[in-house]
């Protein structure tokens, strides 16, 4: 896997949200099966944030790296152009798209909410992004130069 260093809960939680929506594109199957929810801040995994809350960074990984493994292609595959972003980039982007704009729909942008990102959402969206020819990449986002 390839090194992020020490990050916020936040930018994991992004992470791993794009690690779950492009391992149901790529490989047809989720890469874990807990459950993701649409914060006010992104998409958010409940399992993993009663791991780290309280922390302002995460240095170290606690769990069984070994289990992901098999699909560690995936996440690399991911983190290099995600790993990239600050954390305001990554909430951005993932804040302007389908699945957890749906998830949000009905709550103003200050409310909490505990709706989950569907799979089917996840799949169904970046799929149509993977196919799009257009499709502007990570990668080549023209972000303000004061936001990178």
């Amino acid at each position: 896997m390839r090194e992020q260093g020490s990050m916020s809960p936040w930018r994991l939680h992004k992470l791993v949200y794009y690690s779950q929506a492009w391992a149901l594109v790529w490989d047809d199957k989720p890469l874990f099966r807990a459950r993701i929810e649409a914060w006010m801040g992104g998409p958010a995994v409940p399992a993993l944030y009663k791991r780290h809350r309280g922390k302002f960074s995460i240095d170290k990984w606690s769990g069984e790296p070994s289990r992901l493994a098999p699909r560690q292609e995936i996440i690399d595959a991911v983190i290099t152009p995600y790993g990239k972003l600050t954390d305001w980039q990554l909430e951005q982007i993932v804040r302007t798209e389908r699945p957890w704009l749906e998830a949000r729909k009905g709550l103003r942008t200050s409310e909490r909410g505990h709706r989950e990102i569907m799979l089917e959402s996840m799949q169904t969206y970046y799929e149509a992004v993977a196919a799009d020819e257009n499709a502007l990449l990570v990668a080549d986002i023209d972000w303000p130069s004061n936001e990178i």
